[in-house]
């Protein structure tokens, strides 16, 4: 029945939706692994937290560095080629870093292993918005939904592995093996595209009519590490609440942020994309406001989960606005927008610390929430044309 189904789906939009979904599990499933076991790794390098720190910086760099290199290479071979080679290095460097007994050789594969994601990551969106154009519908935020999902599954497998004391380095091994598998079994479900072939300069900066897309882009991505990074923190320092509830408001906006991507195709197909882009900055800012504004556990994590609510569409709906651009590939307009979204991601969270130790944390997030205000500044100028 299986090997029925599957000879019926193949070379059909539904197997192209699959088979890209199954791609995006795979992403997330191996960078949370990865992620649920980076204090294995630090105790296993005996470093301390500002060591530690630096040498995860590796990954960014890495991601960032081939952005340009990303964008040529969509720009000359077909994304499911593009993907299938993201998804195979990816997988081969999410095995390694439990092996490594050297600093310097968990430098090195952690920028590697960035590079690797930055390929998989445009590649596999490159490759979801070709399967969107075979739908009337909006299908973009589920992508992104089942990321999240992936990415909860894989964090819950590697709390069994820390409480079971498995060694990090057999555990991502053996989540290695499983998700390479997994890759060759529907890569040949996935979409054949056509590179525009365009000749553009190694790097360069988003077309006129994408740069207030990538500011929108910067923002959102600026927001969600922001919790990533410091949501733990605030509680801890502002509200001085226990280790539980801690985890507990970082659960509220993991969920807020799975939900509103699962949830976000029925509402664009609904309101339409800048009212739930502009709805999203309206969450965005409120949440951060009601942070500031309102310091008590209760009320912090509504508006955690607002904030997640308000990050969670942003990027693949952005994402979608680009594969529609006039004159670009997916590829080019993907890296560009990329490009400016991803400095957010890397930039922003740090100088949280900076304003956090000169002035205080509940500042820094007054100023997140008018981030939030530019983004629907930035929303505001979309026209209907785009």
């Amino acid at each position: 029945m299986i090997v029925s189904y599957f000879k019926n789906v193949m070379n059909s939009p539904k197997g192209f939706r699959l088979a890209n979904t199954v791609f995006f599990f795979v992403s997330g499933f191996g960078y949370s692994s990865w992620a649920s076991r980076i204090p294995s790794i630090k105790a296993q390098l005996h470093l301390s937290e500002a060591q530690f720190g630096a040498v995860l910086f590796a990954f960014p760099i890495g991601l960032i560095l081939t952005m340009p290199f990303t964008g040529r290479l969509l720009n000359k071979y077909s994304s499911r080629y593009c993907m299938l080679l993201g998804a195979i290095l990816f997988n081969f460097f999410l095995a390694l870093p439990g092996f490594t007994a050297f600093v310097w050789q968990l430098v090195i594969i952690l920028l590697l292993f960035g590079a690797s994601r930055n390929i998989l990551n445009l590649s596999m969106n490159a490759q979801a918005l070709e399967v969107q154009k075979l739908y009337p519908k909006s299908i973009m935020t589920t992508f992104h939904a089942v990321w999240s999902l992936a990415g909860f599954a894989g964090a819950g497998l590697g709390y069994v592995m820390v409480t079971q004391n498995i060694a990090p380095s057999y555990h991502l091994l053996g989540i290695s093996v499983a998700m390479m598998a997994i890759t060759a079994c529907f890569y040949p479900m996935t979409i054949q595209t056509e590179p525009l072939q365009e000749k553009r300069k190694f790097f360069s900066m988003p077309d006129k009519n994408l740069i207030k897309f990538a500011l929108i882009c910067f923002v959102a991505m600026a927001c969600e590490n922001t919790m990533y990074d410091w949501s733990g923190i605030y509680f801890q320092n502002i509200l001085h609440a226990s280790p539980k509830l801690t985890t507990a408001a970082f659960v509220f906006f993991m969920t807020a942020v799975t939900l509103g991507r699962f949830l976000g195709d029925f509402a664009v197909m609904k309101f339409g994309i800048k009212q739930i882009l502009l709805i999203s900055g309206v969450f965005i800012t409120t949440g951060f406001l009601i942070c500031f504004l309102l310091p008590f556990i209760y009320s912090t994590i509504v508006g955690y989960f607002l904030i997640g609510i308000g990050v969670s569409c942003v990027v693949p709906l952005i994402f979608s606005i680009a594969g529609k651009s006039k004159g670009l590939s997916n590829g080019n307009a993907l890296t560009s927008i990329s490009t400016i979204g991803y400095l957010g991601f890397l930039i922003v969270p740090p100088m949280v610390g900076f304003i956090s130790e000169i002035l205080s944390m509940k500042w820094a997030f007054l100023i997140m929430a008018f981030l939030g205000v530019i983004m629907i500044l930035m929303v505001n100028q979309i026209t209907e044309e785009n």
